[in-house]
C-alpha cells in the first residue's frame, strides 16, 4: 500500500515479521566522546535519575562526557581539568577521534555481531554531541569539519549487508549540544533541552531524509523527542513507502513550543516528576517502544525493545572493570526474559576511540553467540506463551516461548537435582533442544517432572522443547 503523510495512514502499518522474529540487536554507540572514554562508574538507575533522585552530573553513561563537562565541579568536570586542563574544549577531541578511525574495520565488527546471533544493527549516526558519522552534504553550521572523516554509516552498512543482517540508524533528534550551551541536570531540560528554530528543524529533517535515501536503512531509532513545529506523519510515510518492512521506534516525542520557555520549563519538571514508571511512551505512532536498562514484568500486547550495554555505559568508559561487564550467561537470561515477554534486546557494543573492542565484551557477544547456535530455535521466530514463567519449589526457574506447537522452557535456573517440576498439562514428550535427546518425562500431582541427564551441569542453560 502506499502511505499518505498523515496520522491515520502511518498508523496502519503493520509490525514487520522480521523484526517481531529478530529478537536480539546490536546497538553501537561510537564517536567523540570515545577519546575521553569517561564517566564515574555505578550501576545504571535510569528512574532515580528521571525522578531527580540523582543528579545528572553523576550519570555513569561516558557518551554524555560533554554534558557532564558543563556541569562544574562534577566528577567528569574534575577528570577533565586534571587530566587535559581547564582550557581543552570538547571539540579537540574530533582530530584524535579522526586519526583513530583510519585503522578502523567494519567488516570485524559484521563478523562478530553475526557470531553473537544478532539479527539487526544500530548505528548512532549523530548523538547528542551533533558529531555526524557519514559525509552529510548537510554539514553541522556551528562546528566546521564536526564530522568523521570516514563514511562510518555508508561503510558499515555495506559490511552488515554483507552479513545478511538489516542495518537501522540512531539519530539525536531533540539533543545537540553543538547548538545549545547550557547543560542539562533535569529531566525538564532533558526533554525540552535543544534548539527550537526553524534552521535546526530544517537541519534534523536533511538529516533523516539523506540517511533514509542514502543508505536505505531498515529501522529509524530516534531519541529522546523532536523538535516541535513538524508533521512526523510526512517523515514516517516517506520512510514507509521506501521500505514497506522498516520499522520507527517511540522517542519522537513533540512537546508545544511552550515547554522550551523557562516557565513551560518549571512546570514541565512538576509533571515529571509526577510519570508513572513502566508504562509505555504515549506517542502518537511508533512500530515498538524502547525502555532502557529495564524490562517490563508481563508480556506486552505491544512489540518492545529493550536497550543496555554490557557495561553499565553505552559508550566505552575506561572506569569500567569485569565487575561491570555482563557476562555471556547473564547476556541470555536476560534474552530469555525479554523474548518470552514479547520483546526485542538490542545489546550495545561500545568500542575504543580506534574502533576495537574490549575483549570483555566480544567474550561476552561470543558465547552468547555459541548459546543462540544451539538454542536459537527457542528464541528466534517465537512469540509468547500464555505466561512467561515457572519458578519450581526446588528453586528451579524457567522462561517460556512458542512456536509451531512446540512449547520452550528455557531454564534459566536448574536446580541442584537437575529435575524440573513444572504445572504443565502437556502429555507429550520433552527433548533437549541442543542435542534432540529425548528427556525423562513422568506426571506427578498434576505436574511434568523433567529429568536431566546428570553430565548437564547446574550452571548451564538448557532448554527444553515440549510437545
Amino acid at each position: 500500500m502506499t502511505y499518505q503523510p498523515t496520522l491515520e495512514s502511518v498508523k496502519t502499518h503493520p509490525l514487520p515479521n522480521w523484526y517481531d522474529g529478530a529478537k536480539l540487536g546490536i546497538f553501537v554507540h561510537w564517536g567523540v566522546y570515545s577519546v575521553p572514554a569517561f564517566a564515574p562508574p555505578g550501576e545504571m538507575a535510569a528512574a532515580k535519575l528521571l525522578k531527580g533522585e540523582i543528579g545528572f552530573a553523576q550519570s555513569p553513561y561516558a557518551e554524555w562526557y560533554q554534558n557532564s563537562l558543563r556541569i562544574q565541579g562534577s566528577p567528569t568536570y574534575r577528570h577533565h581539568v586534571a587530566t587535559y586542563g581547564a582550557d581543552y574544549r570538547y571539540e579537540q577531541f574530533a582530530p584524535q577521534f579522526n586519526e583513530l578511525l583510519r585503522t578502523w574495520d567494519p567488516a570485524s565488527w559484521a563478523e562478530l555481531f553475526a557470531r553473537a546471533g544478532a539479527r539487526y544493527v544500530v548505528l548512532v549516526t549523530k548523538h547528542h554531541d551533533g558529531f555526524l558519522m557519514w559525509h552529510s552534504r548537510h554539514a553541522n553550521p556551528r562546528l566546521e569539519k564536526w564530522q568523521a572523516a570516514r563514511d562510518v554509516a555508508g561503510e558499515l552498512s555495506r559490511a552488515i549487508n554483507a552479513q545478511g543482517l538489516k542495518m537501522g540508524f540512531y539519530y539525536s533528534s531533540l539533543l545537540d549540544w553543538s547548538f545549545t550551551q547550557k547543560p542539562i541536570t533535569s529531566l525538564a531540560e532533558l526533554v525540552a533541552g535543544s534548539d527550537t528554530s526553524h534552521a535546526y528543524l530544517a537541519y534534523v529533517e536533511k538529516h533523516w531524509l539523506e540517511l533514509i535515501e542514502r543508505y536505505d536503512p531498515w529501522i529509524l531509532w530516534s531519541d529522546i523527542g523532536y523538535p516541535p513545529g513538524y508533521s512526523l506523519p510526512t517523515l514516517f510515510a516517506h520512510f514507509y513507502n521506501r521500505k514497506p518492512e522498516g520499522v520507527v521506534n517511540d522517542r519522537w516525542m513533540q512537546l508545544p513550543r511552550f515547554f522550551f520557555s523557562k516557565l513551560g520549563r518549571a512546570i514541565l519538571g512538576q509533571m515529571t516528576r509526577r510519570l508513572p514508571g513502566g508504562e509505555p511512551p504515549k506517542v502518537p505512532h511508533c512500530d515498538f517502544v524502547t525502555p532502557e536498562y529495564a524490562t517490563f514484568d508481563h508480556i506486552t500486547t505491544h512489540k518492545w525493545e529493550t536497550c543496555r550495554g554490557i557495561g553499565n555505559s553505552f559508550g566505552y568508559n575506561q572506569c569500567e572493570n569485569a565487575r561491570d561487564y555482563q557476562k555471556a550467561d547473564d547476556l541470555i537470561r536476560l534474552l530469555a526474559d525479554v523474548v518470552s515477554k514479547n520483546g526485542n534486546l538490542l545489546l550495545n557494543v561500545g568500542p575504543y576511540a580506534d574502533g576495537t573492542i574490549h575483549p570483555l565484551q566480544v567474550t561476552a557477544l561470543e558465547g552468547l553467540g555459541r548459546w543462540l547456535k544451539a538454542n536459537g530455535e527457542s528464541i528466534y521466530d517465537t512469540r509468547p506463551w500464555i505466561r512467561f514463567q515457572d519458578t519450581g519449589a526446588n528453586g528451579a526457574e524457567v522462561r517460556y516461548t512458542a512456536k509451531e506447537g512446540a512449547l520452550y522452557a528455557i531454564v534459566t535456573r536448574l536446580p541442584a537435582s537437575k529435575v524440573l517440576c513444572l504445572p504443565l498439562g502437556f502429555a507429550g514428550g520433552a527433548t533437549l533442544l541442543e542435542t534432540g535427546d529425548a528427556l525423562a518425562v513422568e506426571r506427578s500431582g498434576g505436574n511434568l517432572r523433567i529429568a536431566f541427564p546428570p553430565r548437564i551441569s547446574e550452571e548451564s542453560i538448557p532448554v527444553v522443547r515440549i510437545r
